[in-house]
């Protein structure tokens, strides 16, 4: 029997994609991690997005304050207005003391200003993954509306792409994965995904044409190596994520 190979979406996207802004540089999730990332030539940012307690959206990693901040505690348990006054940069260095927790809106006038693409890592507090899908995704068509390009929205939560895609279908949906588990290209098509972001040991020959033959892009994080970098774009890899944007070139 032959096998049906999906066409492969449109792919906007530049290959190169700076983690958490350049999360290693500079503090990350901040605004000033995308200026370094930027100032290094970077085009394309990825970064985390969850809800505080009144429902602005925000960037953290972490479910808690307490390893990028000098808060203490769940984040989306605290208001903005309480966020919004924790040092998101001393952690990092005294030269990013005082540096502040970012919006989305304000990461979307960056991205706007300088001609920059994202993409937003749904990130929920644990139990709010399908509230936090939805309201990211709307917030972030609301922030794009009109553009050329929209944000790629990706999570390690179906139920979280699954809110986004109620929210805003038209914007494109990336289901990350840090292990193949049982039924997860099942999902990934469930939930229209349009690419799949794994950890990049995951990636060989067969996951690739899986992945392209079901008609989904291929993104690897976080990949910092260059022996790792030349291995995937062997493989034909369509993007990568990493921190080392003083390495990589974002035009090789």
């Amino acid at each position: 029997m032959k096998t049906v190979t999906s066409p492969l979406p449109a792919w906007p996207y530049p290959r190169w994609i700076a983690h958490r802004g350049a999360g290693k540089l500079a503090p990350e999730n901040t605004l000033a991690a995308f200026r370094e990332g930027s100032k290094h030539g970077y085009r394309m940012f990825e970064c985390d997005a969850k809800l505080s307690a009144d429902g602005v959206v925000f960037l953290l990693h972490d479910d808690t304050l307490d390893r990028t901040t000098d808060g203490q505690g769940i984040a989306g348990d605290q208001t903005w207005a309480a966020l919004s006054r924790r040092d998101a940069g001393g952690w990092h260095s005294r030269r990013y003391a005082g540096e502040p927790l970012a919006t989305l809106e304000a990461v979307a006038s960056f991205c706007k200003a300088n001609a920059c693409l994202l993409n937003i890592e749904i990130k929920p507090t644990p139990g709010l993954e399908e509230e936090t899908g939805r309201v990211v995704a709307r917030e972030a068509a609301r922030l794009w509306a009109g553009a050329d390009i929209s944000p790629l929205m990706t999570s390690f939560q179906p139920h979280a792409l699954a809110g986004a895609r109620e929210a805003a279908p038209h914007l494109p949906r990336g289901l990350l994965l840090e292990s193949l588990w049982d039924g997860w290209l099942e999902h990934a098509r469930t939930l229209g995904c349009t690419a799949i972001v794994c950890d990049q040991v995951l990636w060989d020959a067969k996951l690739m044409a899986t992945v392209h033959g079901a008609g989904m892009r291929a993104l690897a994080y976080t990949v910092n190596e260059p022996d790792m970098a030349e291995g995937l774009w062997s493989l034909a890899i369509d993007g990568l994520i990493t921190d080392r944007v003083d390495l990589f070139s974002p035009s090789a």
